[in-house]
C-alpha cells in the first residue's frame, strides 16, 4: 500500500469500552486481501485513539477539525482512489469504503470532510481533468492540508440537478459565473470548487458544464455557516457568484458535459455517504452494548434481557446488511460495470440503517441516550443528514425503482 501508515497513537491510553480488547468482526473482512484488513485495523486505531476522544468538543464548539485532517492526509486517506503518480495512495473504492466508515465512526464530522474531499472535489477532477488540471488541482489536495468542495446545489433545485441557474457566460479568454450555489460541505475551509453551472439554456441539462474554481477569488463570496443538526465539526455555506472571472482552461470535461459529470460524481459519492452512514450505524451499535453490559436492572445487566437483545439483533442485521450492499456497490465501481442501481441501494439501506441504530441506541440507553454526556444523541443528530444529502431517500428510490424497471425491458 502506497501511502498508508500504520497508526500508532502517541500515548497508551486507556480505553475504557467494551470493545477496548476485542477484534470487532467486520463481515467477509477476513476474506479479503492483507491490504484491506491492515487499512481497516489502521483507521480503526486512528479513529479510537485520535478521534472518538475529541468528537464531542468537535461537535459541540462547531470546530473544524483541522489537525485531524491533516494526519488523515498524512496516512494517505485524504487521496485513497488517486493514482501514485498524482500524489494519492492508488488504492480502489472498496478500499476507500473501508476507512471512510472507521473514520465516521470516530468522528463523522471528519468523515464527511474525508468523504467530499474524495468523492466529489478529487473524483470527477480525476476522472474528466487533463494533465495540468490534474497536477494543479489534485497534487496540492492529497495531504489534509487543502481541501476541496462540490457545487453543485442551489437554493431553489434542491434534488433537480437539471435545474441550475447559476450560469457560466464566455467573454473571449474567460467565463463569467454568475449565482449561487448552497448547502456547500467544506465551503469555508476549501481552497477549490468543482461548479457546475448553465453555458446554454437553450439545451437544459445538456447545456449544463462543469468548472474548477480557485478559493478565494474575486468575485466569490461565503455565505454564513450553518447552524445544523449534526455533522456541526465540516463547515456548509452557500457560494455567491457575482462577475466571478475565471479562465477558459478550468472548464472540466468538454462544454455540455456538466450534468454527465454531476451524475457519475453523484453516483460514486452515494457509496461515500453509504460508508459515512454505516460508521455512524456502528458507532450507535457500540454505544447501546458498551452501556446495556454495564447497566444492570432486575438484578442482571439489560444485555441480557431479550427486549434488549432484539433490539441489538435488529440493528446488527441492518448494519451487516447495509455494508455488504455497500461493498457490493464498490466493487462493481472497481471492475469498471454500472453501479447506478447498487450505489443508490447502498445509500438508501446504510443511512436508513444509520437513523435506526441511533434511534435504537438511544432506546437502550434511555434518559442517558437523551442527554449530551453520551454519544448516542451525537449519532442521532449526525446520522439524519446522509438521508438528506448527495440525494435524497426518495431519489434513492427513484434511481432504483427506475433501473430494476429497466432491467424487466419496460423502459
Amino acid at each position: 500500500m502506497h501511502r498508508i501508515k500504520l497508526f500508532v497513537p502517541q500515548a497508551k491510553r486507556n480505553i475504557t469500552t467494551v470493545y477496548s480488547n476485542v477484534t470487532r468482526n467486520i463481515a467477509a473482512l477476513s476474506m479479503l486481501p492483507d491490504t484491506y484488513q491492515m487499512l481497516q485495523k489502521t483507521c480503526k486505531d486512528f479513529a479510537d485513539g485520535e478521534l472518538k476522544p475529541v468528537a464531542k468538543e468537535i461537535d459541540k464548539n462547531h470546530l473544524y477539525p483541522e489537525e485531524k485532517i491533516k494526519q488523515m492526509g498524512e496516512l494517505g486517506l485524504m487521496a485513497i482512489t488517486v493514482p501514485e503518480r498524482l500524489g494519492g495512495t492508488g488504492l480502489d473504492y472498496l478500499a476507500y469504503a473501508i476507512a471512510l466508515e472507521e473514520i465516521s465512526r470516530g468522528c463523522a464530522s471528519a468523515g464527511v470532510i474525508m468523504s467530499v474531499n474524495n468523492s466529489l472535489y478529487l473524483g470527477p477532477i480525476n476522472s474528466f481533468g487533463n494533465q495540468e488540471q490534474q497536477e494543479k488541482y489534485i497534487t496540492p489536495f492529497v495531504s489534509g492540508t487543502k481541501v476541496g468542495c462540490f457545487a453543485l446545489s442551489e437554493p431553489g433545485n434542491g434534488s433537480d440537478a437539471g435545474a441550475a441557474s447559476t450560469t457560466a457566460k464566455s467573454n473571449g479568454s474567460n467565463y463569467i459565473i454568475n449565482g449561487t450555489k448552497s448547502w456547500i460541505t467544506n465551503g469555508h475551509e476549501s481552497e477549490a470548487a468543482v461548479l457546475f453551472a448553465t453555458t446554454d439554456k437553450s439545451k437544459k441539462h445538456k447545456g449544463i458544464s462543469a468548472f474548477i474554481v480557485d478559493k478565494p477569488i474575486k468575485g466569490l463570496s461565503l455565505g454564513k455557516k450553518e447552524d445544523k443538526l449534526g455533522i456541526r465539526g465540516s463547515s456548509t455555506c452557500s457560494l455567491i457568484f457575482e462577475d466571478c472571472e475565471i479562465p477558459k482552461e478550468n472548464l472540466l470535461g468538454e462544454l455540455g458535459m456538466g450534468f454527465k459529470i454531476a451524475m457519475m460524481t453523484l453516483d460514486a459519492g452515494r457509496i461515500g455517504i453509504a460508508s459515512q452512514a454505516l460508521g455512524i450505524a456502528q458507532a450507535s451499535l457500540d454505544c447501546a452494548i458498551e452501556y446495556a453490559a454495564k447497566r444492570e436492572a432486575f438484578g442482571k445487566p439489560i444485555v441480557k434481557l431479550q427486549a434488549i437483545q432484539q433490539k441489538i439483533a435488529d440493528m446488527a442485521v441492518k448494519l451487516e446488511s447495509s455494508r455488504l450492499l455497500t461493498w457490493r456497490a464498490a466493487v462493481l465501481k472497481d471492475k469498471g460495470l454500472l453501479y447506478t442501481k447498487e450505489a443508490a441501494m447502498a445509500k438508501l439501506a446504510a443511512s436508513e440503517a444509520a437513523t435506526f441504530c441511533a434511534h435504537q441506541c438511544i432506546q437502550i440507553l434511555g434518559g442517558m441516550g437523551y442527554v449530551s454526556d453520551m454519544p448516542a444523541e451525537r449519532h442521532y443528530r449526525d446520522a439524519r443528514i446522509t438521508e438528506i444529502y448527495e440525494g435524497t431517500s426518495e431519489i434513492q428510490r427513484l434511481v432504483i425503482a427506475a433501473n430494476v424497471i429497466k432491467e424487466y425491458g419496460l423502459n
